[in-house]
């Protein structure tokens, strides 16, 4: 599937194709810190279909506890996580963060990884109440809670 994406900021744009059947969620301790979210979602595609249309990506070399290292590719502007990918020679498959890719919602989640990791109350997100626009509390008050 052919897909562009963006940064928050604009500043770094791409284009890829990624497999859709191939999307994942990952609940590890090293996305939950790298993407400041309980779990991160993955689109796999291989490097040589990755094209860089703008900006100029930072790169991160994090090294996980298995001694293994992945390169994790950045907006140097704002922070957003555009891809990580193994570190060494070509062909590589990256690891494209869902959340900068404009088609995301046609990107559904095939498996889940790392679940012991995962936060226990990410499967009673339905549960919890909605509301449908922004919505932030303007104070310290807490009792914006309630209403």
């Amino acid at each position: 599937m052919k897909v562009d994406g963006v940064c928050h900021c604009g500043g770094i744009t791409f284009k890829a194709e990624v497999d859709e059947g191939k999307v994942i969620v990952c609940h590890c301790t090293d996305c939950q810190a790298l993407s400041g979210a309980p779990f991160r979602t993955v689109a796999f595609a291989p490097d040589s279909s990755f094209e860089l249309l703008t900006g100029e990506m930072k790169v991160y070399v994090k090294t996980a506890e298995s001694g293994n290292q992945r390169e994790q590719t950045f907006c140097p502007a704002c922070g957003s996580p555009i891809y990580s990918t193994s570190v060494g020679k070509e062909p590589k498959l990256i690891g494209i963060r869902v959340g900068t890719i404009r088609q995301r919602d046609e990107l559904v989640p095939a498996k889940q990884i790392w679940s012991r990791s995962a936060q226990g109350w990410v499967g009673k997100l339905e549960s919890i109440p909605k509301i449908e626009k922004q919505w932030y509390p303007s104070t310290l008050d807490y009792q914006a809670f309630e209403s």
